[in-house]
């Protein structure tokens, strides 16, 4: 993650100085983040985002901590779980602060490299989140389809490159958008009417007519957003296949039970982001703020939910829960007997 923020820096720089030599581009050092939020809406905005953020916070911290302590966790579906967590625990880190303090004092102006480390930020942790759905998806088709051989292919170290290469493609596909932001000319307005840095926003907002800026944010939802539900959606038809063959009524019980709690998880990072974005494409026309909380919603609602999904949808988590409560609450009983 340190190269690409250096990389950003580098391109911030160059830009400067190409603009010092040419008037074709016109550089601005700031971006001014206009919040379409209903002022009489805003307290109970903010309320609800610090909200957010204190249950983002505790929960993802509580899955990791229930990991690490426990032995028995520490397995290649649960370091997905895990990595997860972080993720959950950056992209609301990266997004929720910035907005209150927005909404707050009015902190609206953004440097012009901190922005683009926020949008680099955001859309790495977003198709990378996406990716990692789609490790999880196949590690469950593996795991149920071929259980003999689980686990051969599944390991610690294949998961671990599994998530590697997903930031490293990731990385490469961000690398063109910083370039593509460098291009940019903001000639009319510096003033970004959303919550956040966002890369679409700044292209409309842009004098830059290129479609190359647009087609590049299409190819990416079709290759990262699209093409990752085909592939878990195809894993889970033929799970839920395998499952239906199962003898077992406790078998079926627990295959199921993991399923739709990944599927909750899905259902909740995708449906939002793509309404958002299926919607104007089909000529449905929403105001900004229809667009804004969709948007907002898509994107810091996940991680809250994450953790709840995984705690009180998965045994071998709520089990982890009650031996760290339970450890704690066993201990000053054993000491007070002494």
């Amino acid at each position: 993650m340190l190269i690409p923020v250096w990389f950003i820096i580098y391109l911030t720089s160059l830009r400067k100085g190409l603009t010092e030599m040419s008037n074709a581009t016109v550089f601005v050092s700031e971006f001014v983040l206009h919040c379409a939020i209903n002022s009489e809406d805003q307290s109970f905005t903010v309320v609800t985002l610090a909200i957010i953020y204190l249950v983002t916070l505790f929960g993802n911290i509580l899955v990791l901590l229930i990991i690490i302590l426990d032995p028995h966790l520490q397995t290649p579906m649960f370091f997905l779980i895990g990595t997860l967590a972080v993720i959950d625990l950056l992209n609301n880190t990266n997004l929720i602060p910035k907005m209150m303090s927005l909404l707050l004092f009015d902190m609206s102006p953004v440097p012009y490299g901190a922005c683009l480390v926020q949008m680099f930020l955001v859309f790495h942790l977003e198709i990378v989140e996406s990716l990692l759905f789609t490790l999880m998806a196949c590690d469950r088709y593996i795991a149920v389809i071929y259980p003999l051989r689980y686990p051969q292919l599944v390991t610690g170290r294949t998961v671990w490159a599994g998530i590697l290469l997903s930031n490293v493609i990731t990385g490469m596909a961000m690398t063109v958008y910083m370039i593509f932001v460098t291009e940019l000319s903001f000639c009319r307005t510096n003033i970004l009417p959303y919550c956040f840095c966002d890369y679409a926003t700044m292209v409309h907002v842009s004098c830059s007519e290129n479609p190359k800026y647009l087609s590049l944010l299409s190819t990416t939802a079709t290759t990262f957003g699209v093409g990752s539900l085909i592939i878990i959606f195809f894993s889970y038809s033929k799970i839920v296949y395998a499952a239906l063959k199962i003898s077992s009524s406790e078998g079926k019980r627990k295959v199921f039970n993991v399923l739709i709690t990944h599927l909750l998880a899905v259902l909740l990072f995708y449906v939002p982001l793509l309404t958002a974005f299926i919607l104007p494409g089909l000529g449905v026309k929403l105001s900004m703020e229809s667009y804004n909380s969709m948007v907002i919603i898509g994107t810091i609602a996940p991680p809250m939910f994450n953790p709840i999904i995984y705690s009180f949808r998965n045994k071998e988590i709520k089990n982890g829960i009650k031996k760290i409560f339970l450890r704690k609450r066993t201990i000053p009983e054993i000491n007070n007997r002494m």
